[in-house]
């Protein structure tokens, strides 16, 4: 057999599961996540199914839901850590708003800037400024290259100075903004 004729046959069998089991996978997300979120899960779903196919029970159905399963559980654990992880920026804001020393204040800019970035953008801000790893080790921890690590950096930090907005003053000497600044030199 041919690569282009295993792949054909693995394409008709992944088809013939996808029609036979669509409607139930998806009827489970639906009675699971809400009619929001099913087509996500019904996408990671089939997505893992397709990863899977060559070890694929004969019975799909049930291992199909498991996997389901699992990404319903893993979207509940992400939006878990993201509402943590905003709680704990929010902590800090208000903890760093009732003090009223200037360097509190303009911590608490900062961190209200950082809060009001993407995930993302944090991410690369802190791996360097907070976690202390170079460009290299961060582009690691993201999974890319070091030269898209600096594009990224560049603009993460663009964007958290226009979150700074009015405060010209708190972007130049906030930590992340100076231990930032020593990588883009």
């Amino acid at each position: 057999m041919t690569a282009a004729e295993a792949d054909a046959e693995a394409s008709s069998r992944f088809t013939a599961m996808y029609t036979a089991h669509h409607a139930q996978v998806y009827a489970y997300a639906v009675s699971r996540v809400g009619r929001q979120l099913a087509d996500d899960i019904t996408s990671e779903t089939f997505l893992v199914a397709w990863r899977k196919l060559a070890t694929m029970p004969a019975a799909p159905l049930p291992w199909l839901l498991g996997v389901a399963r699992n990404a319903v559980r893993e979207r509940y654990r992400d939006e878990d850590r993201q509402a943590s992880l905003a709680a704990e920026l929010r902590a800090w804001v208000d903890e760093a708003s009732d003090d009223v020393a200037t360097g509190v204040a303009e911590r608490a800019g900062v961190l209200a800037a950082l809060a009001r970035l993407s995930e993302d953008d944090r991410e690369l801000l802190t791996l360097v400024a907070w976690h202390g790893l170079s460009s290299r080790e961060a582009a690691r921890v993201v999974g890319c290259s070091s030269a898209t690590f600096f594009v990224r950096l560049h603009r993460a930090r663009k964007r958290l100075r226009e979150a700074l907005g009015g405060t010209p003053q708190v972007a130049s000497r906030s930590p992340i903004a100076l231990h930032t600044e020593e990588y883009s030199r």
